[in-house]
């Protein structure tokens, strides 16, 4: 058996037209699965869902949804469920971080849509998709949570604290769906270089500063994390479930 196989296996991925949820969405339809290519505008999601296409052929469907919409959400299930007629996979990596600054100067509608975006939404559709894994008793439910939920910030706080209460999020339902067979899980990035966090990293001394307290000396690419998500969907994380997976470069220790 390949502990990676994901051969008739079903992916949702939000915020997967670009970066890390692209990266993901691209290695998941490699080890077979069918997946899901969801973010805000429709042109970015059909042009990732069709590159996947050209090296799998029917591999990927483009659903866009705002995770700040229930409905939005509701929909990305329908459809996802009209495509493939099952959810075996649901990774949510989608995330908003409107505000750059200590916590003292940030917006009541800044620091609720920081919440909303990337705790309630994970919530949402993760109740949506729940009750189908638990009835087959398989399923892998992976958060994209953030090294910035480990320790204090004076300048990302809010979301911050946000990706600490998806670490919670995994470890409270893990306990409620481990019965039924069905993990949950978060991965915790350190810096990565996409376009969330270009701003770190976009100039070569931007990239040498943010590397240089990193012990493998470099920041991460997506591909980084899309490997530890094809770990936690597949076989061969079929015993880990309520954790936090860190891929960070050895920042944090």
């Amino acid at each position: 058996m390949n502990l990676f196989d994901l051969t008739g296996k079903v992916a949702i991925v939000t915020g997967s037209s670009r970066g890390i949820g692209k990266a993901i969405a691209e290695r998941l339809a490699e080890q077979g699965a069918k997946v899901v290519i969801s973010s805000r505008k429709a042109g970015p999601c059909e042009e990732v869902a069709a590159s996947i296409n050209v090296a799998h052929p029917g591999a990927a469907i483009a659903v866009p949804a705002n995770i700040s919409t229930k409905e939005d959400l509701q929909r990305l299930v329908d459809e996802t469920r009209k495509a493939f007629g099952q959810i075996d996979i649901l990774v949510c990596n989608a995330a908003s971080n409107p505000y750059y600054g200590p916590m003292e100067g940030i917006s009541d509608d800044q620091f609720r849509k920081i919440l909303d975006n990337n705790i309630v939404s994970n919530h949402w559709l993760i109740q949506m998709v729940a009750p189908e894994m638990r009835a087959r008793k398989e399923g892998s439910i992976v958060v994209i949570s953030s090294i910035g939920g480990l320790r204090g910030t004076p300048i990302i706080g809010a979301y911050a604290i946000s990706k600490a209460a998806d670490m919670q999020l995994a470890r409270n339902l893990a306990h409620e769906f481990g019965p039924d067979n069905v993990r949950v899980n978060c991965i915790a990035p350190g810096l990565v270089k996409t376009d969330f966090a270009k701003a770190l990293w976009d100039t070569p001394q931007a990239e040498t500063r943010s590397s240089q307290a990193i012990p493998l000396r470099r920041l991460g690419e997506p591909d980084d994390i899309a490997g530890a998500a094809v770990y936690l969907a597949s076989r061969a994380g079929a015993w880990m479930t309520g954790q936090v997976m860190v891929v960070d470069g050895g920042n944090t220790i």
